[in-house]
């Protein structure tokens, strides 16, 4: 036992003392502090743009919401380009350095917006109460701003993490536990407090100290960002790009393509398949069939190298590769009950303009800021993190006198449950708000206070911070326990994308009700003025798409059968 904590504690000092070695735990402080500027100065931005394109660039709010939609949707999808060009050209630490650049150079951009007058439309002219719109020009810079935050962010989350990982890696190629287990503690740690800081005393200072003092908050800890990683730049280890996992599914797409002519035997022994050197697959299984045509050798000679590789990738795959690629298609429908959900989750601007028209204050003088409610769905998934494993779990098992498990399927499940319920409360909130600004003549003044608390608005921040905890910790525990260890990468990203899908597809339907609610001359439900708008209604369109995804997940997660998980576990486990 001696022995053990020895070698343990030499590892952890070794990188520390060795001034030549490269890597080790010294490099993490820059890793992290490089994402975890980068996410303060991102989600500092969110919360009050929506604000800032309505009374600025004097945008309509499903204008305005539509861009937010697609920002939102690009920095999420944008990691999954960056994993690509990571791993199959860039390598990890240029990734995260060009990343660091672009994103500090789209919100020095975007500070320059609130700095320079011809970036942005003239005031409106009170006198006649009329506003330019934005012209081609300062629509396609502002548009470029975001695009190059959205690139920039990209570039650094899809390989941050990894990359500190890659400190942690010994000479022999092994990863030590302990240290990756303090890793990733400090990373998620590190993640939860800059969103907090992000959404509370950023979003403050763009409320009382102005949007030139406010965006260039952002800017100055994007700079920070890129300074603290490039600090490091001599003592990180930095491995080249190799294949990427995606590029390999296309290699299989395209393999079964050009071999669509081959017949597949039902006898495994008639036809030679390629697999990969010391993988225990030796055939494909017999679901999704058609893609085994990538993985036949019609000729030895010609399809494989001397030393057993093939001799082209895009006409020949392995074994292995075939069935990553069925496994991503057969998780696809669960998946998509999770991008689903995730529209509910992208409804960040109403709810701003919401806080907007309440009463915010607190005790006799302080003033929440409206877009700093945001931080109760933060605390909430901080709190059913902490709860669920330390205290929920404990308590069931021991009440129980047998480990509780509650499968990742039924966690999702609640996930998408506790959503439906977060945009039914919206609603009801939203209907008291209205009715009570019209009974105080406030029906054509949508900047007016109404006597209603912004705490009536707290319910449906903590349930949506509620739903979003325990289905997306659920959905990253499925992907990884359903998925061969190879493919760990693709698991943590698959919840970007559905965030990414879910964003176009809220602003599908937000454009959709819009073009619906105002024909006729009649006002839009999703009208700028939110007094005459009918967001309540909205939020019940909402709902009703929540209630029907709930169903089609039971169908899906019915038709997918047990977990993995779910069957490794013993008499002795109670699962629910």
């Amino acid at each position: 036992m001696e022995n053990s904590w020895d070698e343990k504690k030499t590892m952890m000092e070794e990188p520390l003392l060795e001034s030549t070695q490269k890597g080790g735990f010294r490099t993490l402080p820059f890793i992290i502090a490089n994402e975890a500027f980068e996410k303060m100065a991102t989600y500092g931005l969110m919360p009050n743009m929506i604000l800032y394109l309505m009374t600025q660039y004097h945008m309509e709010m499903t204008t305005a919401s539509n861009i937010m939609f697609f920002w939102s949707g690009a920095t999420n999808f944008m990691p999954v380009l960056g994993a690509i060009i990571s791993d199959s050209f860039l390598g990890r630490f240029r990734t995260i350095g060009f990343g660091s650049i672009i994103c500090f150079t789209g919100m020095t951009f975007l500070w320059s917006t609130t700095i320079f007058p011809q970036t942005r439309p003239p005031p409106c002219d009170k006198s006649s109460d009329t506003c330019n719109t934005p012209t081609i020009f300062q629509y396609i810079f502002l548009c470029t701003s975001l695009g190059l935050m959205s690139i920039g962010a990209g570039g650094i989350r899809s390989s941050s993490l990894a990359f500190g990982a890659d400190q942690l890696e010994t000479r022999d190629g092994r990863k030590n536990s302990a240290l990756m287990e303090s890793y990733f503690s400090w990373y998620y740690a590190s993640y939860t407090l800059s969103v907090l800081i992000a959404v509370t005393c950023v979003v403050y200072i763009q409320d009382y100290m102005g949007w030139e003092i406010g965006f260039a908050v952002p800017a100055v800890l994007m700079l920070f960002s890129a300074v603290s990683f490039f600090l490091a730049s001599s003592f990180y280890v930095k491995l080249k790009g190799k294949s990427s996992l995606v590029i390999g599914f296309i290699q299989v797409i395209t393999a079964s393509y050009r071999n669509r002519h081959l017949k597949l035997s039902t006898n495994c022994t008639d036809v030679v398949y390629h697999c990969k050197e010391g993988s225990a697959l030796v055939f494909p299984s017999d679901k999704l069939r058609f893609l085994n045509k990538a993985c036949i050798v019609k000729d030895t000679e010609k399809d494989l190298t001397p030393d057993g590789k093939s001799a082209d990738s895009w006409s020949l795959c392995t074994v292995d590769q075939i069935e990553e690629l069925k496994s991503i298609i057969r998780v696809i429908p669960i998946w998509s009950t999770g991008m689903i959900m995730s529209i509910n989750i992208c409804q960040n601007s109403f709810p701003v303009l919401q806080a907007t028209s309440m009463d915010r204050k607190i005790g006799s003088g302080f003033k929440i800021p409206a877009g700093s409610f945001g931080m109760f769905t933060v605390i909430s998934v901080i709190l059913w993190i902490a709860l669920y494993d330390r205290v929920f779990l404990p308590m069931a098992s021991r009440i129980m006198r047998k480990r509780v498990y509650i499968s990742t399927t039924k966690r999702m499940g609640s996930g998408i449950f506790l959503s439906f319920l977060a945009m039914m409360v919206t609603a009801v909130v939203e209907n008291i708000r209205r009715s009570l600004a019209i009974r105080e003549g406030y029906e054509e003044k949508p900047q007016a206070i109404v006597h209603l608390s912004a705490m009536w608005l707290v319910p449906q921040y903590c349930l949506s911070g509620f739903a979003e905890a325990v289905n997306a910790i659920a959905q990253n525990e499925f992907y990884f326990s359903e998925f061969p260890r190879s493919m760990s990468s693709i698991a943590s990203t698959l919840i970007g994308v559905g965030m990414s899908v879910a964003n176009l597809l809220a602003s599908f339907i937000l454009t959709s009700v819009d073009d619906l609610t105002k024909r006729g001359g009649n006002e839009s439900w999703i009208s700028s003025n939110i007094n005459k708008g009918r967001y309540d209604y909205y939020y019940l369109v909402l709902a009703g798409l929540s209630m029907a995804n709930l169903i089609y997940f039971l169908v899906c997660s019915r038709a997918y059968g047990p977990c993995k998980e779910e069957r490794k576990l013993t008499d002795n486990t109670i699962v629910s």
